[in-house]
């Protein structure tokens, strides 16, 4: 009973601590508090995010202010159709030994190796030098000259992407988008808030966020995540709403219609995460079908791809899911 009583304990000042972040992020970023809530539900479930939206919309500086109040070691790549892989991983170097007058290879470690990374537009570089992230993104280390070289934890992948209508983009391979646990869309601000930062970014006003956590307390809450209890019922929702999505016999007839590839295992793992830590991020001790049905579109917005048929008929992803989570029975 003790360590569950610890865990009630823990949920209580992470919710405490959810607040406080969201204070000091909205000294510097105005409104956006489904985005920042979304940011953190991936980063507390270990996960990375794909931030899409058109240029202008703070997406870099939300990143950054975020560092800024965990405490993290943080790195910017910009992505341009120049950039190598070893300019992310690192590069070796030929240097002398003062000691024994010989020559010897050092390896000189890349921006990768940093707490948070931001890829700011990741898509504006070709495929293979976006693909030198996975394995950073998936087994924490990266491999070079042969050697493999650990990354300090906790470590977390958030990239930014233009549209993929504009000019100059190239798409990221499917293979890549997986590893991504929330596609996070950055829409206009509502004119009100608008209105504000036009207001504050015109002024002498300078806004600086305070530190609210530290990297060995983000690390101690991304266990309690993983300690939390979870139903049966909310599992078996996750499961259903992911296997929903994909056009095999006895889906539903709009599914066929419009979806080329449905959506695979690892939604399922994501919307149970995402939901976990929503749960806790608000107080709660354990996950609804609610959770679920939140973090869906995040979670699923870009594991579908649609058809030619929906394209015709003016369908996205996001409508898919949408219907879906009304079709789905818990």
């Amino acid at each position: 009973m003790s360590s569950e009583k610890s865990d009630l304990k823990a949920v209580e000042r992470l919710n405490e601590g959810f607040q406080a972040i969201k204070s000091e992020i909205g000294k510097v970023i105005i409104g956006q508090e489904e985005v920042i809530e979304q940011l953190l539900i991936a980063i507390l479930a270990r996960g990375h995010c794909l931030f899409v939206g058109v240029p202008g919309l703070a997406k870099t500086l939300l990143i950054s202010t975020l560092s800024k109040t965990l405490d993290l070691k943080f790195s910017r790549i910009q992505f341009t159709p120049d950039l190598m892989p070893s300019d992310i991983t690192g590069t070796e170097v030929i240097e002398e030994n003062r000691s024994t007058g010989g020559r010897e290879f050092r390896f000189v470690k890349g921006p990768v190796f940093a707490n948070i990374i931001l890829a700011d537009e990741i898509n504006r570089t070709p495929p293979k030098t976006q693909s030198a992230l996975l394995q950073a993104m998936q087994e924490y280390e990266v491999t070079a000259a042969g050697q493999t070289h650990s990354l300090t934890k906790p470590f977390f992948v958030l990239a930014t992407q233009n549209p993929i209508e504009q000019e100059g983009t190239y798409p990221l391979p499917e293979a890549q988008l997986d590893r991504f646990m929330f596609n996070i869309y950055v829409d206009y601000p509502p004119e009100t808030d608008e209105n504000e930062i036009v207001r504050t970014t015109t002024s002498a006003y300078e806004a600086n966020a305070g530190v609210v956590m530290k990297a060995e307390e983000i690390l101690e809450l991304q266990d309690l995540v993983r300690r939390v209890p979870v139903s049966d019922t909310v599992i078996a929702y996750a499961v259903r709403l992911a296997r929903s999505t994909r056009p095999v016999e006895g889906s539903p007839d709009y599914i066929k219609n419009w979806v080329s590839w449905g959506a695979g295992p690892r939604a399922s793992q994501y919307m149970v995460l995402g939901a976990k830590t929503r749960a806790i991020l608000h107080g709660r001790p354990t996950p609804s079908t609610d959770d679920i049905r939140q973090v869906a579109r995040p979670v699923m917005r870009h594991r579908i791809v649609t058809s030619f048929s929906a394209e015709a008929d003016g369908v996205g992803t996001l409508d898919v899911v949408d219907r879906l989570v009304g079709d789905v029975a818990e």
